[in-house]
């Protein structure tokens, strides 16, 4: 994916955001001009009228950008690979502020696909935040639950917030750490 750090752009239409931090929703208005901070995993990060904000990549028409393809999967599918595509999925989630996804963050615990009868499958995934008060927590948790279920064949994903144990640097990969500069 191209990289978009610093381009300025102009909001063209009314769309959804999220404060960060607080990951409290607003409202961007037509016209607010601003540039892009962080363009990861399909959402961007963008900071407008000294303040950042999420804006998801389903909305990344409402300042020019191509929203994001859904994912596929190949005719015949196994669960193996239905499996990777998920955990591909999840690699697609960024904390809004870390340009790291958080599989290599360290803050996917477990997650389990399980086929059903009828040839869908559920997924039940446990994950944790850098820190217990991060008010993006619960807009990570949704990134999750709707980057899983766009995957073929998920009926559902249950997506389940812990903090025991607690996060710490040492469940980051090897180049997350290079990359933050934690080695």
């Amino acid at each position: 994916m191209r990289r978009h750090e610093n381009e300025p752009i102009v909001v063209q239409r009314d769309v959804k955001a999220v404060i960060i931090p607080a990951g409290i929703e607003v409202k961007l208005r037509t016209g607010s001009v601003g540039y892009i901070t962080q363009a990861l995993g399909g959402s961007f990060t963008v900071y407008v009228e000294g303040n950042l904000f999420r804006i998801a990549g389903e909305d990344a028409d409402a300042i020019g950008k191509e929203p994001v393809k859904k994912p596929e999967l190949p005719p015949g599918a196994s669960d193996e690979d239905v499996r990777k595509l998920v955990w591909d999925q999840m690699k697609s989630c960024f904390d809004p502020e870390i340009p790291v996804n958080i599989v290599d963050l360290g803050l996917i615990y477990t997650c389990d696909v399980m086929p059903n009868d009828d040839g869908s499958r559920n997924v039940h995934v446990t994950m944790t935040l850098t820190a217990p008060g991060c008010g993006m927590g619960e807009v990570l948790v949704q990134d999750v639950k709707d980057k899983v279920e766009a995957v073929p064949t998920i009926r559902e994903a249950r997506v389940d917030l812990v903090f025991d144990p607690p996060w710490s640097q040492s469940m980051m990969s090897e180049a997350a750490r290079l990359q933050t500069g934690m080695m």
